[in-house]
């Protein structure tokens, strides 16, 4: 059993072959062979690379803030599936001819996060890759996954690396499904992450969402009026999140440490540190890795190059392997209240203190700087459609025009033995505004 699959049943009869996967958001995600595109997905799940996504946490190193957080991108991509399946028969039913599509989007739906390497996104900032052009490689490359495609449909696996890694898509609706701002991706996520952190946020209304999907004159997306609420109301969730989960302090503590461990790895060099020729890839010879050592990475062997780097590698690196593996996080101090050059003064006087209390600067203070707008109304910004009238969303709901405008927020990390005088430097040097500050 894997994170929030609580398991699979498989059935034959008459022989039809059908599979179920039970799931604790969306109970029974069921597939049946006698349907072509269903066969696909049941044959792309089996495939070496979309079991791997097993062996990957949906939200990296969250686990060590919310204790549950184990769920995987193998849980979470059926999920994207399944609501895929639920859109896509709504849309059917405004727009038949979007049937000699269905291939394409369950393929797409299913392998968006396919190119994930350990740790998911914050993989991705540690070792400076994209998921996206990784998972149009897998799909133009690997061939169990290209076979599994073409034998559906000629053509179908270049679509799906096209639409996942350019945005290109045969109809609009296709496109919007997989990569929107109200696309099955986030609706999952959201739901998903809420539920393995125990935040209570993402409780969205899936039924209203996905029953108030409309087509608007021009063939694209929008969204009938009585939906509204439910819309608003999944923006603002996603907005908490990202402000209670994903942008949490720690996990921007544990997102910095992972940066910090892999630039002094790299900086060791392989005369220096341990590592196998898996991991030796993904360091130093990223721009030339191969498919096959891509594939062969995941959160198991990243760990144990953690354990061996913590025993055996040079100081540095020992200690950063050390306060993740350990749970020995840094602190984090709000700091968005000061301007960018008395944050950079404040770091400095970080490092001067923990300098004194005989701790490396450099491996303990830092600037980390998050930026969140919960609405894009530039970037294909969704809008309502009543049959007669097609506006802009935010120009209907003062409340999403609210969540676009950006919010910053700004984290000077720093060793715990110096809280104490880095708290009273900020009260002397900034006694008016430092109110608004927080420390953890």
């Amino acid at each position: 059993m894997d994170g929030g699959t609580a398991g699979t049943t498989h059935r034959r009869h008459g022989g039809m072959s059908q599979r179920t996967y039970h799931d604790p958001l969306h109970r029974g995600i069921g597939l049946d062979r006698h349907a072509p595109a269903e066969g696909m997905v049941m044959d792309l799940v089996d495939t070496a690379p979309f079991q791997r996504l097993r062996r990957i946490r949906q939200l990296g190193p969250a686990y060590l803030t919310f204790h549950s957080a184990e769920s995987s991108r193998f849980t979470h991509s059926l999920g994207v599936f399944h609501l895929a399946r639920r859109a896509f028969e709504r849309m059917l039913a405004l727009e038949p001819n979007l049937e000699q599509h269905r291939g394409l989007l369950y393929g797409a739906a299913l392998l968006h996060d396919i190119g994930h390497g350990p740790l998911s996104h914050t993989g991705e900032e540690m070792f400076g890759l994209h998921h996206e052009q990784w998972s149009a490689r897998v799909i133009r490359m690997h061939p169990q996954i290209r076979d599994c495609l073409e034998s559906h449909a000629a053509g179908t696996a270049e679509a799906v690396a096209d639409l996942l890694e350019h945005g290109l898509a045969p109809h609009p609706l296709i496109k919007r499904l997989v990569s929107s701002q109200l696309d099955c991706d986030r609706l999952d996520y959201l739901l998903r992450d809420s539920y393995s952190t125990g935040t209570r946020y993402g409780q969205l209304d899936l039924d209203r969402i996905l029953g108030a999907l409309t087509l608007a004159p021009d063939g694209d997306m929008a969204i009938h009026p009585k939906g509204l609420m439910a819309v608003e109301h999944y923006l603002v969730v996603r907005n908490l999140m990202y402000r209670s989960v994903y942008n949490h302090r720690l996990n921007v503590v544990c997102n910095w440490l992972l940066e910090k461990l892999i630039e002094t790895a790299r900086q060791l060099g392989s005369d220096q540190i341990w590592s196998d020729d898996v991991m030796a890839s993904w360091l130093w010879e990223p721009e030339t890795m191969s498919l096959e050592a891509f594939l062969s990475n995941d959160d198991q062997r990243m760990g144990y190059h953690l354990q061996r780097w913590q025993a055996e590698a040079p100081a540095a690196l020992a200690e950063l392997s050390g306060r993740f593996l350990d749970r020995q996080l840094l602190k984090a101090t709000a700091v968005e209240h000061l301007s960018r050059t008395d944050q950079l003064h404040l770091l400095a006087k970080a490092r001067r203190l923990a300098e004194n209390e005989g701790l490396d600067p450099e491996l303990c203070c830092g600037l980390s700087h998050q930026q969140l707008r919960g609405y894009h109304p530039y970037r294909g910004g969704l809008r309502l459609w009543d049959g007669r009238q097609l506006q802009a969303l935010e120009q209907a709901s003062p409340l999403v025009a609210s969540l676009a405008t950006p919010a910053a927020t700004s984290w000077l990390i720093h060793p715990r033995e110096i809280s104490a005088n880095l708290r009273t430097a900020m009260d002397v040097e900034w006694p008016t505004t430092h109110s608004g500050g927080q420390h953890s």
